[in-house]
C-alpha cells in the first residue's frame, strides 16, 4: 500500500477511503465488521461515516469494529455533521455552533474514540455565516477533540472564503474537501481540484463509480437488476442517457483489455488523477469491497486517458453530481 499525505497535515492515508454510509443499514452490523476488518487488514487505514448516516447506526457500527479490533489508534478515522438528525427540531441540523459541537459529542459516544481525526462539514449552509461555523471547529480542536477539519459538496469559492476568514481570525484551517468525482461528473477539475493543488488540500471524492452504474451492472433498455440502488427510485435520463453508457462502453472495453473489472478500471482512473488523495468507496458487501481492493492493481496510462477523455470530456458533467450550494433547507447525498 502506498500512502499519501492528508493535504497539507503530513498524516498518510491510504489511497483509497472505506466509506460506511451503508452500514447499519443495508448492509447489517456483522457484515460491516466484517468489511472493517478486511479493509484494515489489506492496509486501509482511512474511514470516512457521518452522523447523518442511518442516523447514528453507522457511526455506532464502526465504534463497535474499532473497539473490537483494538486498532483504533492506527485508523485516521472521519466523519461529518451538518445533516438533520431529528425530525422535530429546528436547531438538529446544519452548521451552527450550537449543532456542531452537541453532535461532535455524540459523535465521539457513539464511535466510542475520545477523538475525532478528520471533522467534516457535510454540505455548505448558506444562512449560517463561516466565521460561526469555524470559531466551532476550532473549539473543538484546542479541546482535542477533533485533529483536522475539514468540507464536504463545497464550491471552491466557499473554501477559499473560509481560508480568508480562517487567516483573518486566527483560527484552524480547513484541510480536505470531499466532492463528488468520477468520470460521469469532472466538473471538478474546472476550479476545485486547482484550487485545493494551490492552498493544499486534500481530495477526498465520494461517489468514484458513479453511484455503481460505473460497475457495469445497469444494461441499455433493461431494468436495473434487483437491490441495486436505482432499483426502486426512478432513473434519470442523464444516468441512463446514451452518452453515459458510451462512457460505460470505453471502461468495459479497456477493462477487458487490463483484465480488470469495469468498476476496477474506473475507481483506478479516479486514484491516478491529479490532486486526488484517497477517493470514498462504499461496498455494501465484503464482495464488493474485494473488487474495489483490486483497482490498486490497475494501471491507468496516457492512452487511456486519452481514450476516456474522448468520450467523457476533461471538465464537462454527463451526469451532474457536483452542486456545490445547495442553500438552506436542503441536504442531498
Amino acid at each position: 500500500m502506498e500512502y499519501r499525505n492528508l493535504g497539507r497535515t503530513g498524516v498518510k492515508v491510504s489511497p483509497l477511503c472505506l466509506g460506511c454510509m451503508l452500514f447499519g443499514g443495508r448492509t447489517e452490523e456483522s457484515e460491516a465488521i466484517r468489511i472493517i476488518d478486511r479493509a484494515l487488514d489489506a492496509g486501509i487505514n482511512f474511514i470516512d461515516t457521518a452522523n447523518v448516516y442511518n442516523r447514528g447506526r453507522s457511526e455506532e457500527v464502526v465504534g463497535k469494529a474499532l473497539k473490537q479490533n483494538g486498532k483504533r489508534d492506527r485508523v485516521v478515522l472521519a466523519t461529518k455533521v451538518h445533516g438533520r438528525m431529528a425530525d422535530d427540531d429546528p436547531n438538529a441540523w446544519g452548521n451552527s455552533r450550537r449543532h456542531i459541537i452537541e453532535q461532535c459529542e455524540a459523535s465521539l459516544r457513539r464511535l466510542q474514540t475520545d477523538y475525532i481525526d478528520l471533522y467534516q462539514i457535510h454540505r455548505p449552509s448558506s444562512d449560517v455565516p463561516i466565521d460561526e461555523t469555524l470559531r466551532a471547529l476550532d473549539d473543538l480542536i484546542r479541546a482535542g477533540k477533533v485533529r483536522y477539519i475539514g468540507t464536504s459538496t463545497f464550491a471552491a469559492w466557499q473554501v477559499v472564503e473560509s481560508l480568508w476568514v480562517s487567516k483573518e481570525l486566527g483560527l484552524n484551517r480547513f484541510v480536505t474537501e470531499q466532492p463528488p468525482y468520477n468520470l460521469l461528473d469532472r466538473s471538478i477539475e474546472r476550479e476545485l481540484i486547482p484550487m485545493a493543488r494551490t492552498y493544499g488540500l486534500g481530495i477526498i471524492p465520494w461517489s468514484p463509480l458513479a453511484g455503481g452504474f460505473l460497475t457495469g451492472k445497469y444494461e441499455r433498455d433493461r431494468q436495473p437488476p434487483e437491490g441495486s440502488r436505482y432499483e426502486k427510485r426512478p432513473a434519470r435520463d442523464d444516468m441512463f442517457s446514451e452518452q453515459a453508457f458510451a462512457v460505460l462502453d470505453v471502461i468495459k472495453e479497456l477493462a477487458a483489455a487490463k483484465g480488470c473489472t469495469p468498476s476496477q478500471l474506473a475507481l483506478a482512473w479516479v486514484v491516478q488523477q491529479p490532486g486526488v488523495t484517497s477517493p470514498i468507496i462504499g461496498p455494501r458487501t465484503l464482495e464488493q469491497l474485494e473488487d474495489n481492493l483490486g483497482a490498486l492493481q490497475v494501471t491507468i496510462t496516457d492512452e487511456d486517458r486519452a481514450r476516456l477523455d474522448q468520450v467523457a470530456p476533461p471538465g464537462r458533467a454527463i451526469v451532474p453530481y457536483y452542486q456545490a450550494d445547495f442553500g438552506p433547507h436542503k441536504f442531498h447525498w
